[in-house]
């Protein structure tokens, strides 16, 4: 059974009154390359650094060999971290860069006196013990003769070998790597990739790396953690995320994906583009699905042998496949595929069963918290919206003086009324002019879902999601305004809700 190095337990991170790293929990195998995967801002380095100790849990608990280490400082933690920038010392040469920690370590000694009896001393390294440590480390980083060399001299790779030998040279039980080869070229990233994992299986450590980009994880990993808006969304190896990812977010971000709605329509058979596929995965009769089918996994066939029927619009070649999209009615699909078509020329579609991958909906619709104004409209997420107070009273009116008036006559305000707000996914369009709506956000994800768009817009203040399709395409971290017609805001009394 592996043992686990590292631990987190329900471990959540604020900066100020900002949720960065939200209840996350897993561990870590000694010996493990373990890999935290995601956007920029989804809480991957704050994770990490919590782990090497430079920042604190707000709760939770960080164990090391099953032992609390969260408010341990960073030095005493058996860890070594390489950061994006190498933060090598310019006037130090390549030896003395990597000596530098060594010089300030100290070791317990044990000696025996003329009487036979043991005594320890602490002690600095010895300079032949420094001269073997740093040899050792280049030989693992491939810079055998490099000791005298100034850094300034370095290419960008040797000096990320630099800051890894330097991290290593100490030995430690736990190398932490945050995007350390983001600063290379696309060439010296993807060499870097493959040394890094022989240096791990040379070293025999634990790794535990950051990147967002998804080939680097898929290339290196033992273990992907995929985390987004400080959540963690899947664990797995790189083939188990790929080929089942746990939601659409993990199919959009790990590869290529064509994403639809599914209706399942019997046993271990769903229908999506408006025809029906056998599948493996099983779900309730009627039951919506998202659908999800990697590029490479739809065949094309003959028109009159295939499921789908549709016309090429578009063909990229993209060195070892081809990239083809062709339209089927109003959706788009993308397929790779080493057979070449042509535009405009008509094809067919197959999907095996194990190529067709289920999924829950996430998002259903949108639910806040609402509170009902003097002038009976409704505030929710950092807004303000025209709304129909008549549902929360069937039979009512509202009369003169905008006082709610309920079927038996009572009159009613409903100033400060605590309610729940529903709005539908299709019941949102947004606007570039910041006072079209009655709210405003940036959009921080798009997901193409072969005939719309799945659009989540955020609020800056409270952070509350809008989510939405759409057929028009914006662009992410655009700042929107949220337009939601009146007669689409569902209304419930909070009291209400509470009594069922």
């Amino acid at each position: 059974m592996a043992e686990h190095i590292i631990e987190l337990q329900d471990v959540t991170k604020y900066y100020d009154d900002n949720l960065v790293i939200d209840h996350v929990s897993f561990y870590v195998n000694k010996g493990e390359f373990i890999t935290f995967l995601g956007p920029s801002g989804c809480g991957k380095t704050t994770t990490l650094r919590m782990i090497a100790g430079f920042d604190l849990p707000t709760s939770g608990k960080i164990l090391l060999n099953g032992q609390d280490i969260s408010l341990l400082p960073p030095n005493k933690r058996p860890v070594n971290t390489v950061f994006q920038r190498y933060a090598l010392f310019p006037h130090l040469n390549v030896f003395e860069n990597i000596a530098f920690g060594l010089k300030c370590k100290k070791v317990v000694n044990t000696y025996q006196n003329e009487s036979g009896e043991s005594y320890t001393r602490t002690e600095k390294l010895t300079k032949q013990q420094i001269r073997e440590k740093v040899e050792k480390a280049l030989t693992l980083v491939d810079l055998e003769g490099f000791e005298k060399r100034s850094i300034s001299t370095l290419s960008g790779g040797q000096q990320q070998r630099v800051a890894i030998a330097r991290a290593i040279v100490n030995e430690p039980e736990i190398l932490l790597l945050d995007e350390p080869l983001g600063a290379l070229d696309l060439k010296m990233r993807k060499e870097m990739q493959i040394e890094l994992k022989e240096m791990h299986r040379r070293l025999g450590i634990t790794f535990i790396y950051v990147t967002h980009d998804q080939e680097e994880a898929l290339t290196m990993s033992d273990t992907i953690v995929v985390m987004a808006d400080g959540v963690v969304q899947q664990i797995g190896t790189p083939l188990g995320i790929y080929n089942e990812p746990a939601n659409t977010f993990v199919a959009d971000f790990i590869g290529e994906s064509n994403i639809l709605n599914g209706t399942v329509v019997g046993d271990k058979k769903v229908k999506f583009c408006g025809k029906t596929f056998d599948c493996l995965d099983e779900f309730e009769l009627n039951e919506p699905v998202d659908v999800v089918v990697r590029p490479e996994d739809i065949r094309m066939c003959r028109p009159e042998d295939g499921i789908l029927v549709g016309e090429v619009i578009s063909v990229v070649f993209k060195g070892i496949h081809y990239e083809i999209t062709a339209r089927v009615g109003k959706y788009e699909l993308v397929i790779n595929s080493t057979e070449s078509r042509t535009v405009g020329e008509t094809i067919g579609m197959n999907v095996a069963p194990d190529g067709i991958h289920l999924m829950k909906p996430k998002y259903t619709t949108n639910v806040y918290d609402g509170v009902i104004t003097k002038h009976n409209t409704v505030e929710f997420a950092d807004g303000e919206f025209e709304c129909d107070v008549t549902q929360l009273y069937p039979g009512s009116h509202i009369d003169e003086e905008e006082y709610l008036v309920k079927a038996d006559g009572e009159k009613i305000d409903l100033t400060d009324v605590e309610v729940k707000v529903e709005v539908g996914l299709h019941d949102i369009t947004i606007s570039d002019d910041a006072e079209a709506g009655g709210t405003t956000g940036r959009i921080i994800s798009i997901i193409y879902k072969g005939d719309h768009y799945r659009l989540i817009v955020r609020t800056e203040e409270s952070e509350e999601d809008f989510v939405f399709a759409t057929e028009d395409l914006w662009n992410e971290n655009d700042l929107v305004s949220v337009i939601i017609p009146k007669d689409k805001i569902k209304l419930t009394l909070k009291h209400t809700e509470e009594k069922r």
